[in-house]
């Protein structure tokens, strides 16, 4: 069945999520949408040290946001706010060194940042996609600390700072490969049967989509959504998916490409016209599903992926004194 999968997956992104995908769609963009001034509005990008987080984080620095780079190499991500502030003249661009697939490191992390900065977007894009089991010194399987669990906690430690702010937003970059995926709430850390990285990959961004829906239920003063950026040429597809970087090199999207919707549902007017909560390709909200996939999930199955990420959260949290 997974061969299967994967081949609906390759072929549907062969039309769709190529750079040619994009420059199909980019004919009915509107570029006003993303010709604004964001100056005075605050801004955190995860995993923004290159890729898809380093394109956003740049373009939103172009507009005169104030930036928040989190990422987890000190180094490099010197490296990318250098490269940030010379390119585009914008000096408020800060970091912080935060290993995503660390629980206590995000919350001890958004609990400083609550006391010292307003926020008015998140944009969670940091991720992995670790193809052997690993699991992490907290004891968690490195795949799901860093996509979900880790955005998770991101997420929901930030939302009193979120809920304070005029017009905020949360975007959560997510992967078509969610499609090939029907949420699996009985085996969250992989570790029964086979492990194929690929498809706990795509379960967890099945997972981040159910996440952005529930969001959206629960917290009405906040912007959600989550998006795909088709299939772009960064350092994590040619690390992880180094066969399919190979066999698809000339055929990606450029880092801007695949950033594109990621600035849209960041700062246009247009993309809060929209409900809350809704998958995002190319400007555009799409299913989150597949006809006859056979992927939906019974609600009580969302609500539970909700309360036991709760408590996992809630096991990392410790008590700051005072």
């Amino acid at each position: 069945m997974s061969w299967y999968r994967n081949t609906v997956w390759f072929v549907k992104g062969l039309r769709e999520y190529t750079r040619g995908g994009y420059e199909s769609a980019s004919k009915h963009f509107n570029p006003a949408d993303v010709e604004v001034d964001v100056a005075g509005r605050s801004f955190l990008v995860t995993g923004a040290n290159s890729g898809i987080g380093k394109a956003t984080a740049k373009e939103i620095a172009r507009r005169g946001g104030t930036v928040h780079l989190v990422c987890r190499n000190k180094e490099r991500a010197e490296v990318a706010r250098e490269e940030i502030v010379t390119e585009t003249g914008n000096q408020n661009i800060f970091l912080h060194i935060v290993d995503i697939s660390n629980p206590k490191e995000i919350w001890r992390f958004a609990e400083k940042f609550q006391n010292e900065h307003q926020l008015n977007v998140l944009i969670n894009n940091a991720g992995c996609m670790v193809n052997n089991r690993e699991i992490t010194e907290d004891g968690l399987e490195k795949n799901f600390a860093t996509n979900t669990l880790g955005t998770y906690i991101m997420t929901t430690a930030l939302v009193p700072l979120l809920e304070k702010a005029a017009d905020a937003r949360v975007i959560t970059v997510s992967s078509g490969g969610m499609l090939v995926q029907k949420l699996n709430i009985s085996d969250l850390q992989s570790g029964n049967g086979p492990f194929d990285g690929t498809m706990v990959y795509a379960q967890n961004k099945r997972q981040q989509v159910v996440l952005t829906e529930q969001w959206a239920k629960a917290h009405r003063n906040i912007h959600f959504s989550v998006m795909h950026p088709g299939w772009a040429d960064t350092p994590a597809v040619r690390s992880s998916m180094p066969d399919f970087y190979e066999r698809m090199k000339n055929s990606l999207r450029t880092e801007a490409q695949g950033a594109d919707t990621v600035l849209w549902l960041a700062v246009s007017a247009e993309a809060t016209k929209l409900p809350s909560g809704l998958f995002f390709q190319d400007r555009q909200p799409v299913p989150t599903h597949l006809p006859l996939a056979y992927t939906h999930s019974p609600p009580e199955d969302e609500e539970k992926l909700m309360e036991m990420l709760e408590e996992f959260s809630q096991k990392f949290r410790s008590v700051s004194p005072g």
